[in-house]
């Protein structure tokens, strides 16, 4: 699998838990963004983790994505001087292909310990 072939987004525990097993993930950004924020590379998942969601309470997961199960079109845009996929729709099941715990210390985030072992 090549690495663009995976993509990232990490949701409350609670968000994904709340979604049927049957049913496609929707984000709450899907309805007043228009799009369902994503990341291509683990390292900058970390740093939009910490700068943006290291006051919000709760447990946090990353959903893993294979792109090539998306039936929503993905767009990869700028943002940050950086280019970010994001997907214009709800998140196809079969698309998610493993969920994460996104563990903190603190109010930081941490990478799995998991992934350090693999590449990425």
């Amino acid at each position: 699998m090549t690495h663009h072939a995976i993509i990232y987004h990490m949701a409350t525990r609670a968000d994904w838990e709340d979604t049927p097993p049957d049913e496609n993930y929707v984000a709450a950004t899907l309805a007043h963004e228009g799009f369902v924020h994503c990341t291509a590379e683990r390292e900058r998942l970390l740093q939009v983790a910490n700068r943006f969601y290291r006051g919000a309470p709760g447990e946090w997961v990353i959903l893993t994505v294979a792109v090539a199960q998306l039936t929503a079109p993905l767009r990869r845009e700028a943002a940050d001087g950086h280019i970010f996929p994001h997907v214009y729709g709800p998140i196809d099941r079969n698309a998610i292909v493993e969920v994460t715990p996104f563990p903190r210390r603190g109010d930081e985030f941490l990478l799995p310990a998991h992934w350090n072992e693999q590449t990425s």
